[in-house]
């Protein structure tokens, strides 16, 4: 006999948007099995409950950064000291880009994102640090006003790209490099929409850039345009005006 117009099939059993026949039918109820308490406790350790947590920052994510308005990431190295002149032309990164329109986004450590975070808050704007959990401990630095901590890399990352009309990239180490080459992949593959990237410290970035021409390129493993994915610059001035032009705001 068949089943009652909307009802499920003898044998077949839907969760959601799972479907279980036969064998695989479970027995109870979702509420059921939520509103059971005892048991092990291993579950919260498994790949189903993972996910939950990845939805979760995503969602505290999306939601704190909602109404952040024009915002530029700036990465860099977390070791830069704050007696040196990087130090000081992350400062005057942050507070120009604040005075640009912009808020500033940076990882939310110490060295290089402090500075860009410092220029931006004493410029009046929005400095927004958005921290990792890592097994040595950094801490939001003091110049966030609006942090944000994530236990996943790639969801922080979605962060720094998703709510950023462009990337300004300061010296740094092998992070800063990651959220670089992800950005350009992102860009080359039209993944998102176009937007300046400014590699600033020409000095610092030249053995990559050649390497890139001179090794990748020459290999045929890129094209030559990919090397327009982005800018040098060792001008704070120039690099704001490049970010300003692109996205179509005028300071």
């Amino acid at each position: 006999m068949a089943s009652p117009e909307g009802a499920p099939a003898p044998g077949e059993q839907r969760l959601g948007r799972v479907l279980r026949r036969h064998d695989q039918v479970q027995a109870g109820t979702t509420d059921q099995r939520l509103l059971d308490s005892a048991g092990p406790s291993e579950w919260v350790h498994t790949d189903p409950w993972r996910v939950m947590r990845i939805q979760s920052e995503f969602v505290e994510g999306f939601g704190a950064l909602a109404e952040l308005g024009p915002a530029v990431s700036v990465f860099g190295s977390a070791r830069t000291p704050r007696d040196s002149k990087e130090y000081e032309i992350g400062v005057r990164i942050g507070r120009a880009l604040v005075e640009a329109g912009f808020a500033v986004i940076t990882g939310g450590g110490p060295g290089a994102m402090e500075a860009a975070n410092k220029g931006a808050h004493e410029a009046g704007g929005t400095s927004v640090g958005l921290g990792i959990e890592l097994p040595f401990e950094q801490g939001m630095n003091p110049y966030v006003n609006l942090g944000v901590d994530f236990r996943y890399f790639f969801v922080r990352k979605t962060c720094f790209v998703k709510y950023a009309r462009g990337f300004v990239v300061l010296p740094g180490g092998l992070g800063t490099l990651d959220e670089l080459f992800e950005a350009l992949t992102l860009v080359q593959t039209r993944k998102v929409t176009r937007f300046p990237i400014v590699l600033f410290g020409t000095a610092y970035w030249a053995g990559l850039v050649d390497w890139l021409r001179d090794t990748l390129i020459a290999q045929g493993k890129a094209s030559m345009h990919d090397l327009e994915l982005f800018h040098l610059s060792d001008d704070v001035d120039e690099a704001i005006a490049l970010v300003t032009k692109e996205v179509g705001i005028q300071p």
